[in-house]
């Protein structure tokens, strides 16, 4: 019985020990391992994928896979030709790998964020699926190392929605890719449950009197928001949703935050900001589209050969070619996950401090010093649309409610920002403020679930 944060940006399983949860170690990982992959190529994620499955998966999977795997063969016997091995790595390694040579392989950060876009093809959501049918079975195999047991039934985490477009069915897209993926690496029991409330149940274990809480879950690709009557009495309860008063959620989250800094704070070294020669600004959609991570049009556009093309002619065109200069290396080099991870990291250390410098000599190869400077101020006014989003969020589920909060609970890793914590309290100044585990409460929430659902 276990709970599964398949989360944007970290993975993390939980297992109940007496009357607690608690989180597996999941080996050199630690408790939470970051969401993303690498593999040499795009197409031997399905060749890895049939290796680790049982005979019968294997099976199944060989007759619905037959092109792919045909085709990852073929790229298997090529890469071997230079003696790169077929291996996959995930979280931390992944991007280790990745920022070795971001031009070759493939990476991919937060997988999450993609599974309920619209437009995807059918042979687009069944790599996604393969994708989170390899992360999952990585996880799975640490997991069952560490426990020394076979583990069957689970309760998977879900945003109240995957994507603000197309509602319903982007919902149920996702839900279907995750339901796919998880029968596929040996989980028979499985069930779902809202992000939110699952931080809810864990904030709840800790009050000892009837509260209206209003959870609000920023994760890395969408931020949710619940309005839940909690207390001691009410936690027995198997069917909570007559003590769900309101919820609300949006695909904007932490990776958005890093985004937008990586926009303000990066992107004028690269030449945002400068003009042309005849005097004009600088087009932007190139420079939005290069850090667009979470958006597979706007990276598909930016690394296409027109793109380069006109990247090109901007640079003749520009006041400051150099600057441009690093905007045709970023495309040349697939820099895009390595802008917005410099951002991210940026991002974590003014949690704590007033002011960083990114550090920028991937940029450029003359001057190993060159540096971004960003501070709280700068992170408040780049991530302004944001931070209004998230306040309509939270506004919206009061309203639903029909009653204003005792206590609002802030969880998910940015919640750790200063620069987020105070706009958002500022919002409701006459009601308890509490900031969760950054990582650990919806796991958790969703390990009590479990309990009580399979017992």
């Amino acid at each position: 019985m276990l709970g599964f944060d398949y989360g944007t940006s970290n993975c993390a399983l939980g297992i109940m020990s007496g009357d607690k949860p608690e989180l597996i170690s999941l080996a050199d990982h630690g408790t939470y391992m970051p969401s993303s992959l690498y593999a040499p190529s795009r197409e031997v994620i399905v060749n890895w994928l049939q290796q680790q499955l049982s005979p019968d998966a294997k099976a199944e999977f060989s007759g619905l896979r037959r092109f792919q795997l045909q085709k990852g063969q073929s790229m298997l016997r090529e890469l071997a030709l230079d003696d790169i091995p077929g291996d996959l790595f995930f979280g931390k390694q992944a991007l280790a790998r990745y920022l070795e040579d971001p031009s070759e392989g493939y990476y991919i950060k937060s997988p999450k964020s993609f599974l309920g876009a619209s437009g995807l093809k059918p042979q687009q959501i069944a790599l996604f699926e393969d994708i989170v049918a390899a992360m999952m079975t990585h996880v799975k195999q640490l997991a069952e190392q560490a426990l020394q047991q076979d583990l069957h039934q689970v309760v998977i985490g879900r945003p109240v929605n995957f994507q603000g477009l197309k509602g319903e069915e982007s919902n149920k897209q996702a839900i279907d890719v995750l339901t796919n993926a998880a029968k596929r690496v040996g989980y028979r029991d499985i069930e779902f449950q809202f992000e939110p409330i699952a931080a809810g149940f864990e904030f709840e274990a800790s009050l000892e009197r009837e509260t209206r809480v209003l959870v609000v879950d920023i994760g890395g690709g969408t931020t949710d928001c619940s309005m839940q009557l909690m207390g001691p009495q009410l936690m027995p309860n198997l069917d909570r949703s007559p003590h769900l008063l309101g919820h609300s959620g949006q695909r904007i989250g932490g990776n958005d935050f890093d985004i937008q800094l990586a926009l303000k704070g990066i992107m004028p070294q690269l030449g945002m900001d400068s003009l042309l020669k005849s005097g004009k600004p600088m087009p932007v959609n190139s420079y939005r589209e290069a850090v667009a991570i979470n958006n597979i049009n706007a990276q598909t556009e930016f690394y296409s050969g027109a793109n380069g093309r006109f990247l090109q002619q901007l640079k003749r065109d520009a006041e400051q070619p150099e600057l441009v200069e690093h905007l045709i290396q970023v495309h040349q080099e697939k820099l895009s996950y390595q802008l917005v991870n410099s951002a991210e990291q940026a991002k974590i250390a003014l949690s704590d401090c007033d002011n960083d410098k990114i550090a920028l000599d991937y940029l450029n190869n003359r001057n190993k010093d060159e540096t971004a400077d960003v501070s709280r101020l700068l992170l408040l006014d780049a991530a302004k649309r944001e931070l209004g989003s998230i306040c309509e969020l939270m506004q919206d589920t009061v309203k639903q409610a029909g009653c204003q909060p005792d206590a609002i609970f802030v969880t998910g890793g940015t919640a750790k920002s200063p620069v987020l914590r105070e706009h958002l309290q500022a919002q409701y100044p006459d009601s308890q403020f509490i900031i969760g585990d950054n990582f650990g409460s919806v796991t958790a929430g969703l390990t009590r679930w479990s309990q009580r659902i399979f017992s």
